[in-house]
């Protein structure tokens, strides 16, 4: 199945990308998938997420792409430039979704290189993640796509009564100038 990918200079936040945004995220947290949340986010909370990436993106402190998949939302990725003056060349890759019935099928992998290839264009540094240490899959796509790991927190991330470890990776995307 082919997959389109779009920027948020392609594709604007409109209601229907915020209902399948809310959907795809709410399915995802539903399922135990560790992006984020502990229940799935209200539609206004997603709603505020991708207006206020894409009016970041406006002045390159931000990219958001989505993935289609036959003109329906596959996934979602985004990265937000740093706001402390000292870390500005750098930003942090904070939310990467692609929906269950699309995972397993490179999609994922796509979505990472076009929101580096995208940073890579801000001009940033270094892009940074952070995850849970369970999320297996997602560490390994992380590190073969060039992002290693530079740090742990033990027990740090609670889930209910479950701790689970935060994981920090970095790419570096081009030298400091």
């Amino acid at each position: 199945m082919p997959i389109e990918l779009l920027s948020v200079s392609d594709a604007k936040v409109d209601e229907a990308l915020v209902d399948d945004a809310t959907t795809l995220l709410g399915d995802l947290v539903s399922g135990g998938a560790a992006i984020g949340w502990t229940r799935p986010p209200p539609r206004t909370e997603v709603a505020a997420v991708l207006r206020g990436v894409a009016s970041r993106a406006a002045v390159n402190d931000a990219s958001l792409i989505i993935a289609l998949a036959t003109k329906h939302l596959a996934g979602l990725g985004y990265w937000e430039r740093y706001e402390r003056q000292t870390h500005r060349p750098n930003a942090d890759l904070v939310k990467m979704a692609v929906a269950r019935e699309h995972q397993g099928r490179g999609y994922g992998r796509l979505l990472l290189e076009r929101l580096v290839e995208s940073a890579k264009d801000a001009g940033i540094e270094q892009l940074t993640l952070d995850l849970r240490d369970d999320n297996f899959a997602a560490m390994s796509l992380y590190s073969s796509c060039g992002f290693r790991e530079y740090g742990r927190l033990e027990r740090f991330v609670a889930v209910g009564d479950l701790r689970y470890g935060k994981v920090f990776m970095v790419k570096t995307i081009a030298a400091a100038s």
